[in-house]
């Protein structure tokens, strides 16, 4: 639980999603959350995305300098 807590705070989640392997245990571990913070469309898509390793690289490093592409949902 500690480390889920770890990788969900915002740098080192960012930081892990580009490494091939281990990023995609980490979006596999966070996809729940992705999904309740960005509702169920967005946050599918956004896992889908990220699932992908070229595709989820290409993501993060945009997401690094430019923040998230698929917004959070209106609270």
């Amino acid at each position: 639980m500690k480390l889920k807590k770890a990788i969900s705070r915002g740098v080192i989640r960012k930081a892990l999603k580009p490494i091939p392997i281990i990023g995609t245990g980490a979006v596999v571990l966070l996809a729940l959350g992705t999904i309740r913070r960005k509702g169920f469309f967005r946050g599918s898509a956004d896992v889908m995305l990220d699932i992908i390793p070229v595709v989820g690289f290409a993501k993060g490093v945009v997401e690094a300098f430019a923040g998230d592409v698929i917004p959070d949902k209106r609270t």
